[in-house]
């Protein structure tokens, strides 16, 4: 035990130690943290949908028809007609011709990866990829190339250097909305790439499912080339406002995965109330709510956004709901962060591993619920800040 308690010792001294924040009540705009109520400017409820009436009475309905348990994995006894209803559901929203539901982010990243890919095959990876794509990468025990992030030149050269002893299959993997950035993938250039060298392009739209395109379709949507994706991965539990995780894709493709994808066949499936508010989820983004909620995020992002990039903050190139404000080394950042909450602000300060050394941020998310006022405070609290502790 000592060890360990080494070892957290070390962390904290280096500004790095982790600890948990206790929420209670549901997420919303406001919430109770460890009793007192603050401003949350940290989840990823993009929508406002994690306490929407509806989704709350779908899981209460869904749990009293079907019960609390799926029972056991979907290839055992646990593949309910809530999980059928649903995948048909996502894949008609993706515009492919099936769907596989995942128990979380991370049991789909790692799954796809590992399920379709193997020794003799090679991954093209984006230097940010999230976490989750780093680990499938490792588990598929194909070969893995890094790109530097975005750059669609580099990756065209590694691409033209493997040509020649190419064996297996290409994947090009890419987050659409980068989680710690918030900025977006070059997707239509990476489609150019994928068909001129008959590669896979799978893209984790995770935060960009519900909130970007006309319909809420996601990264894929906004860019304008949605059909030219071979496999959507995105999650139930961020904008969709419930939990769990899909990949939408060709029937082929799902069947693979039904056979392959370890997270997917020794996981006891999602629960009947998780199902429900999911499928009502995709009903409420298609609808004209939906519709008026993508429009008051985004309006809300300006919001926040306008005033921290007119006071010289760097907000590493985010065009989306996710606005990280940099602020370099680990302890300023959570000093920075500590002293927001004192004023009633939520934010988290985001250190390594999840994001490089020297580029720490304040990662503060937006939602379409949020009051404007409450966001025009924030954001200046935030610079007001900051520039204080630059002076000291």
């Amino acid at each position: 035990m000592e060890d360990y308690r080494r070892d957290l010792d070390a962390l904290a001294q280096r500004g790095m130690l982790r600890f948990l924040r206790t929420v209670d009540g549901a997420q919303g705009p406001r919430v109770l943290l460890d009793g007192r109520e603050v401003l949350l400017l940290c989840s990823n409820n993009y929508l406002g949908l994690a306490g929407h009436p509806r989704l709350c009475r779908a899981a209460a309905d869904a749990a009293l028809k079907y019960g609390s348990g799926s029972g056991a994995s979907r290839l055992v006894s646990g593949s309910l007609a809530l999980h059928e209803q649903l995948e048909q559901r996502i894949a008609a929203f993706k515009g492919t011709a099936a769907a596989l539901v995942f128990n979380s982010g991370y049991a789909a990243n790692t799954g796809i990866l590992q399920g379709l890919s193997g020794p003799e095959d090679l991954i093209f990876s984006d230097a940010l990829n999230h976490a989750s794509i780093i680990d499938g990468c490792r588990l598929s025990r194909a070969r893995t190339l890094v790109y530097p992030h975005g750059d669609v030149a580099a990756l065209e050269d590694l691409m033209k250097k493997e040509q020649p002893r190419r064996r297996g299959r290409w994947f090009i993997v890419t987050d659409g909305v980068f989680s710690m950035d918030g900025d977006l993938a070059p997707l239509n250039e990476l489609v150019t790439l994928k068909e001129r060298y008959d590669a896979l392009l799978m893209v984790d739209d995770a935060h960009g499912t519900g909130v970007l395109g006309d319909g809420g379709r996601g990264s894929g949507e906004e860019q304008g080339c949605l059909e030219h994706i071979d496999l959507h991965m995105g999650t139930l539990g961020k904008a969709l406002g419930g939990f769990g995780a899909f990949v939408a894709a060709a029937q082929p493709i799902i069947d693979v995965l039904i056979n392959r994808s370890r997270p997917f066949i020794f996981s006891t499936s999602l629960p009947p109330a998780v199902l429900g508010p999911a499928l009502t989820a995709f009903e409420l983004v298609d609808s004209e709510e939906g519709r008026r909620r993508r429009v008051a995020l985004r309006r809300n992002r300006e919001v926040f956004a306008a005033p921290l990039r007119a006071a010289g903050l760097d907000l590493c190139g985010s065009t989306t709901q996710i606005v990280p404000i940099l602020t370099g080394a680990p302890q300023p950042t959570m000093d920075a962060a500590a002293a927001l909450l004192e004023r009633g602000i939520f934010v988290q300060g985001i250190r390594p591993p999840t994001v490089p050394e020297g580029r720490c941020r304040l990662r503060a998310t937006v939602m379409a619920d949020h009051d404007p006022q409450d966001l025009e405070t924030a954001a200046a609290t935030l610079v007001e800040i900051l520039a204080r502790r630059a002076q000291v």
